[in-house]
């Protein structure tokens, strides 16, 4: 049996361009795939924060250390410039592979510039 997991999140993006007429996808910086062990072409989910929209697109590779999250084609009409998201993809693991499983969660500050890295969502409090 396998278990769909969170595999990689980069933790509130600022969406720096919406582009509509594009053929469609996420780019992302090529340093924020890398660290966060997202592949190009890999599905991606993307939550936006400012409005509570949800949509499945695959990321891109956008130039190293840009700094880009372009949501691209018609996801543009779910996600503005300036605006947060947070960007996750999730992959199947087997029950020998949860035991060591740990996501790599890479949060991202003013500018997307990382703030800090880990691989434990700290344990929410009452």
């Amino acid at each position: 049996m396998y278990t769909i997991m969170l595999k990689a999140k980069l933790h509130m993006a600022r969406v720096t361009h919406a582009v509509l007429n594009y053929e469609g996808s996420c780019a992302i910086d090529g340093e924020l795939l890398d660290m966060a062990g997202i592949r190009e072409n890999e599905q991606i989910q993307i939550y936006n924060v400012e409005n509570g929209q949800r949509f499945t697109t695959y990321a891109i590779r956008a130039e190293e250390g840009s700094k880009v999250i372009s949501v691209n084609g018609a996801a543009a009409h779910l996600a503005s410039e300036g605006q947060r998201v947070i960007i996750c993809s999730y992959a199947h693991y087997s029950d020998a592979e949860l035991d060591s499983h740990q996501p790599a969660l890479v949060y991202l500050q003013e500018g997307n510039v990382v703030s800090h890295t880990s691989h434990a969502i700290p344990v929410q409090m009452a």
